[in-house]
């Protein structure tokens, strides 16, 4: 039989994973209600709260290893990476093991430091972030026998146990959202063009288009706000011409925050000329004026998902992929009827109540 894990807790007991491993934990963050909700679901399917702790009490390192590669400006002004982290931690801190953070700039930069902590044995198993097509890491990890978890579909985890969310499904849902308002020309400023989900993404947005009918164009960029504003301008501009994109689909916060200053410095309104749609749904989000659309998730429970299941790897090898709650889209003031719709609507007479 399989081993009940949080995220199994979480789906009964209809929380977020992160709630679950504060409520397991005794950690402020959730309400007693839910606390005891989660401890009476975890009762009912004979989870351990110290297994994780067991599993690695005995470990040389009682450390897991992060490398992330990612320019230094994006690390800091990115909120996915302290949600994220927080997930890991939330799981392994109370158990007692430390979470070694390595970020380089370049991928070749990442492979030398897993072979150097390999060597080393630094750490009992790594978490492989922002997975690419054709990864060498995971040939890699699996030559130096390193435990490890993708953080990515299953599709680009090159076999190796995974946690996923079906990112599809709301790419799919923001394009319908902006064709529901009237959009027929959609653009997508992306990440890299061979990460993982880049590609996942990707391939929604034009799946999403063919089906509606719609058209649409990416353009990829480094995650970076600079470059965001020049694909944004390039895309949407005022010199991008008559069959420019009437709204943008981002990959993350910071990128989308970014294309809304480049069009307000260009004289270009939100929503008004263009619609954005944010990625991650971070606090940025929020303060912006207007405040931004965005497709959100559960970061905090995602990263403790794959914790939890690095455990399990580190413990018992091999297991399957592990799927999180699907991310959903937030409705805010950054998205409306394109500008002919709109002139249109206002043309068309009253009709009789």
């Amino acid at each position: 039989m399989a081993r009940v894990t949080i995220a199994d807790i979480a789906r009964r007991a209809g929380v977020s994973t992160g709630a679950v491993s504060y409520a397991l934990n005794g950690r402020p963050g959730v309400s007693e209600a839910t606390r005891e909700r989660v401890l009476e679901v975890a009762r009912q399917l004979d989870w351990h709260p110290h297994s994780a702790a067991r599993s690695l009490s005995g470990a040389r390192t009682r450390t897991v290893g992060l490398v992330v590669t990612r320019p230094a400006e994006t690390l800091g002004t990115e909120s996915f990476f302290i949600q994220f982290v927080s997930g890991l931690e939330s799981v392994l801190g109370p158990s007692g093991h430390g979470l070694l953070l390595q970020v380089v700039p370049a991928a070749a930069a990442e492979e030398d430091t897993l072979r150097t902590w390999a060597r080393e044995r630094r750490v009992d198993g790594v978490v492989l972030l922002d997975p690419r097509v054709d990864d060498p890491r995971v040939p890699l990890v699996r030559e130096l026998r390193m435990p490890s978890v993708v953080v990515g579909h299953p599709s680009v985890a090159g076999g190796l146990p995974s946690v996923w969310k079906d990112d599809a499904a709301a790419v799919a849902a923001a394009v319908d959202h902006l064709v529901g308002l009237g959009h027929t020309r959609v653009g997508r400023v992306a990440g890299p063009e061979r990460l993982g989900h880049t590609v996942v993404r990707d391939d929604a947005f034009r799946d999403a288009l063919a089906a509606s009918g719609a058209t649409g164009v990416v353009r990829h960029t480094d995650f970076t706000g600079p470059r965001a504003a020049e694909a944004t301008l390039a895309l949407a501009g005022p010199d991008a011409g008559a069959g420019a994109p009437t709204a943008l689909l981002y990959d993350n916060d910071v990128m989308a925050v970014a294309g809304l200053s480049a069009l307000a410095g260009a004289g270009r309104s939100v929503p008004d000329d263009v619609s954005l749609v944010a990625w991650d749904d971070s606090p940025l989000c929020h303060v912006t004026h207007p405040a931004l659309t965005a497709v959100g998730h559960d970061l905090v429970g995602y990263g403790a998902a794959v914790a939890d299941l690095l455990v399990r790897q580190v413990r018992d090898g091999d297991t399957g992929p592990v799927e999180v709650p699907a991310p959903t889209l937030r409705l805010r003031a950054s998205t409306a009827p394109p500008p002919g719709a709109r002139r249109r609507a206002a043309r068309s007479p009253a009709r009789a109540g």
